[in-house]
């Protein structure tokens, strides 16, 4: 499709958008944040999702200045759809870029939008904007269309290009230009929806079904652990069956799977539905951070320790293992719980950044080598920084070698844990 494209919005899934499309014709990559501009034109990406190699081949030009989308007639917008405090939908990024759009956009444009959103965001909520700002008339002078997003950050395997894409226009003609642009990059293939709220509430029901596996999961280890019982091994023997699906406990935070079921939930109790299963997986997810904190409190008290002024040292501060992120976190609840308990807690992560995580939470991370003896670890995020580094490393994390290990996710083999340490696992 001879179509001049522009991505807005460069983060974890603008990026390898723009990377796909500009390893074959020239791309117009916009953001506002004029730091991420600088570092991506001098080939670098912070988030870990594109290596230089990759970044430097791709003939895009990165600019902050939104006067170049008027070059462009394909917009795709890929900017964060986060919730605010109380747990509702922030669409405002999404209305902004909008903005930001129509006053550059010229006639026969098609605007994709790939955030994250509820049934309708699109057409009722975006739309208005574009016309509002552009006076230009959709469906007759402009289009849009909708195709989610499926990027899983830090995962190699999954990437653009190899996962099936769905996509969606206002009508069957735009629908097939959006396809053809995308099956130019997008090797696995093209779904079709039959309309763009079917594509947006496909998007958001993918990372629903997902967290409420996850709150199975986690509402499992809780009760196993009042039995005593270890739900990794509960887990590996029900998953000999051919048709047990292979999830497991943890924190579920991040700027998808702990985000977009409120987003649907929002929708449905806008059209007069409270939705019960999805509101109490979230509430069951949302909660673990204190559990863990409180389950190691209690094998503290158990070793007889003191609680106010022990110190514990916390592996791992991101949403998940082996990427940046620090976005939406649930670390922090484990956190903020040990140190309403009187416990010093001290942070450290590997592939975060220090000034981010003072930013966002108020944390001051320490160093790996930096870190000082503890009565206890938490395993929160398993980083092969250290996974790689196993059992070896709490013998100078612990006091003497001595004390509890918490591995939130189950990574130590179980097996080799020194007699000298005293494993929980959720």
């Amino acid at each position: 499709m001879d179509r001049k494209i522009a991505v807005v919005g460069l983060g974890y899934v603008g990026l390898p958008v723009a990377v796909a499309f500009g390893q074959k014709e020239k791309v117009i990559g916009f953001d506002v944040n004029e730091h991420r501009i600088k570092s991506l034109s001098e080939g670098f990406d912070y988030t870990n999702e594109v290596d230089t190699e990759s970044l430097l081949s791709a003939n895009i030009e990165f600019t902050g200045d939104s006067n170049h989308l008027a070059n462009a007639d394909f917009i795709i917008v890929a900017v964060p759809t986060p919730i605010n405090k109380n747990k509702q939908p922030n669409l405002t990024p999404m209305l902004k870029a909008s903005e930001t759009i129509a006053k550059n956009m010229k006639k026969n444009t098609i605007v994709v939008y790939e955030s994250t959103v509820y049934p309708g965001v699109t057409e009722d909520s975006c739309v208005p904007v574009l016309e509002a700002f552009s006076g230009l008339k959709c469906g007759e002078d402009f289009f849009v269309g909708y195709s989610p997003e499926r990027i899983n950050p830090g995962d190699k395997e999954h990437t653009f290009t190899k996962i099936t894409k769905v996509v969606a226009g206002q009508n069957e003609e735009i629908t097939e230009i959006i396809a053809g642009v995308y099956g130019s990059v997008v090797d696995a293939g093209i779904h079709r929806a039959s309309s763009i709220k079917v594509a947006e509430a496909a998007k958001v029901i993918e990372n629903t079904q997902r967290d409420l596996n996850i709150a199975l999961m986690n509402e499992l280890a809780v009760i196993f652990d009042k039995l005593e019982i270890d739900t990794d091994e509960v887990l590996k023997a029900a998953g000999t069956k051919w048709n047990f699906l292979s999830f497991s406990p943890g924190l579920v935070g991040g700027h998808c799977i702990g985000v977009d079921p409120y987003y649907l939930t929002h929708k449905a109790e806008a059209m007069g539905y409270h939705p019960e299963v999805i509101l109490a997986g979230r509430r069951i997810n949302d909660n673990m951070g204190k559990f863990i904190a409180t389950s190691l409190i209690k094998q503290m008290i158990n070793k007889n320790m003191l609680i106010q002024g022990a110190k514990v040292t916390v592996l791992g501060l991101t949403f998940k293992e082996n990427v940046p992120d620090l976005r939406n976190s649930r670390v922090i609840d484990v956190i903020r719980e040990l140190m309403e308990f009187g416990v010093e807690v001290q942070v450290t992560d590997v592939e975060a950044d220090t000034k981010e995580a003072m930013q966002e939470y108020g944390i001051e991370l320490i160093p790996y080598e930096k870190l000082t003896p503890a009565d206890a670890v938490i395993f929160a995020v398993p980083h092969n920084f250290y996974l790689e580094k196993s059992w070896e490393q709490f013998s100078w994390m612990l006091n003497r070698g001595k004390g509890i290990v918490v591995d939130v996710k189950s990574k130590l083999i179980k097996q080799n844990c020194p007699e000298e340490i005293t494993l929980w696992r959720l």
